[in-house]
């Protein structure tokens, strides 16, 4: 396993290499400059992760559409129904960089407590067919995605919504949505959040530690810190103490935000992307805990 400092110095290196790209394309005019950021902000990586070994049995792969798509827009999804019948569903909404391949690991924890999950690649990512992503897109694809879920699992009460990292920023932007339905039927019974951040301003100067105006130069918000009060479900948040790339303060501030009932998890020892498998059985007893025995989902 590489060392903290040794991630550190990257996520550094790659903010500053963000400043410096936005600053040089100023001149040249704001469509420019949002490209230049998405790119920064998105970093997709094409094709399959090195790691991923193939599909499991059992997990069925989906193209989700709308009119408004037309033929070159799509987006790919894996829906992984649970072996018990009804169980509770979750939508996984991931991160940057990485495609669903390299999520598998993180599906299968999910799923061994319990979990269907349908989750997406965003258009632009893997199979998914589109133009590179944005702010906007992505909260678009997560709600075209849950009105899917919604035909999977139709109890309200056992859909959940989770968000890796930047994916976090997708769920609360998609949890404080469903807050706002006069439609019960449409919602969620909680909102799941791991190694995210407050504002994506703030963890790229967090980050860079740059005397640069990251803060000012940044328009894809991803703004969970204003969002999260307006979200009317069950919360929980959770964050390895040893992230090296999004310090667990994010965490903490986030969950000050946030309203009743919600709980933080912090993983001793956790980091960025292994807090799930560390911490199995405290993410079991925080998921117990905040919902009260989450129904048909065994322990």
């Amino acid at each position: 396993m590489s060392s903290l400092p040794f991630f550190r110095t990257k996520a550094r290196t790659f903010f500053s290499l963000f400043a410096a790209a936005l600053l040089a394309v100023l001149p040249v005019g704001c469509s420019m400059l949002e490209q230049t950021e998405r790119e920064l902000v998105f970093r997709i990586e094409p094709g399959t992760a090195s790691w991923f070994r193939g599909l499991p049995s059992g997990v069925e792969e989906l193209e989700l559409t709308t009119p408004a798509f037309g033929d070159k827009q799509n987006i790919h999804a894996w829906w992984w129904p649970a072996d018990q019948a009804d169980a509770p569903a979750l939508l996984y909404l991931h991160g940057s960089r990485w495609n669903l391949t390299g999520h598998l690991f993180r599906l299968e924890q999910i799923r061994s407590l319990g979990f269907s999950v349908l989750a997406i690649d965003y258009r632009g990512f893997g199979k998914s067919l589109g133009e590179l992503p944005s702010e906007a897109s992505v909260y678009e694809d997560a709600r075209i995605a849950w009105d899917h879920l919604k035909s999977l699992q139709p109890d309200a009460s056992k859909r959940l919504i989770y968000g890796h990292s930047l994916g976090g920023a997708v769920a609360v932007d998609l949890a404080t949505d469903l807050g706002q339905a006069t439609d019960d039927d449409a919602g969620a019974r909680a909102l799941i959040i791991e190694s995210t951040f407050t504002t994506l301003a703030d963890i790229a100067t967090e980050v860079a530690d740059t005397p640069w105006p990251i803060r000012w130069l940044v328009s894809q918000k991803f703004d969970s810190i204003d969002k999260i009060d307006q979200v009317r479900m069950p919360v929980l948040i959770v964050h390895g103490t040893a992230d090296p790339y999004v310090p667990a303060r994010f965490s903490q501030e986030l969950y000050d935000a946030a309203q009743e009932p919600k709980r933080l998890l912090l993983i001793e020892g956790g980091t960025h992307n292994n807090s799930m498998r560390i911490g199995r059985q405290e993410y079991r007893q925080a998921l117990d805990e905040l919902l009260g025995k989450t129904p048909n989902i065994p322990g």
